[in-house]
């Protein structure tokens, strides 16, 4: 049998390694609470520049579907687009086209391009301002050159997009092609 003092020093050593094994535990907990925090930052960091792009990638359709933007680029680009992402009535996002939408190159457009038959679309650019609108569906028919009265536009097209609670800002830029009148092309495209 051993003695009395030799037991109470066993005791005590089973004592303290109890609370280091806490102490260790308590440990991983804080730490697994901390990293599912920074995980959890991370993933909204990612949502919040994910709706940044959409609203800016809205901001630039909206603004090229407009039917102005073919005759006045600059002034339709110059509004900026207010988007609420979570239906509150309070804007998310504000978009601005910046720097302004910028054309870089017209293209005349053949009537031997367009399909045939042609849709109501195309018709518009084989019809002549300065006569009395008729049109020729045939190829070469809209005008002595073969040329329609129509061009293809090409543009860079840049929005920024700042989040209203943040501060943050994403930016995103497109180019696209735009069939335009050959007469409003050659005003904004120089």
């Amino acid at each position: 049998m051993k003695p009395i003092a030799e037991l109470d020093r066993q005791r005590g050593a089973a004592l303290f390694m109890v609370l280091i094994i806490l102490v260790a535990m308590a440990w991983f907990a804080l730490s697994g609470f901390r990293i599912s925090g920074q995980h959890l930052q991370i993933v909204g960091n990612d949502q919040a520049r994910v709706q940044a792009e959409a609203a800016a990638q809205r901001a630039i359709e909206q603004t090229l579907s407009s039917d102005a933007f073919a005759k006045d680029p600059g002034a339709v680009a110059a509004v900026p687009i207010h988007t609420d992402i979570d239906g509150d009535g309070h804007d998310d996002f504000v978009a601005m086209l910046t720097p302004a939408p910028k054309c870089f190159r017209v293209r005349p457009i053949k009537t031997s391009e367009f399909p045939m038959p042609l849709s109501d679309g195309d018709k518009k650019c084989l019809v002549s301002t300065d006569s009395n609108d008729q049109y020729d569906e045939h190829p070469g028919g809209a005008s002595p050159s073969g040329n329609s009265y129509c061009a293809s536009s090409e543009w860079n097209v840049s929005a920024t997009v700042t989040d209203t609670q943040s501060g943050a800002s994403v930016a995103l830029g497109q180019g696209v092609a735009i069939r335009v009148k050959k007469s409003d092309a050659m005003s904004f495209c120089k």
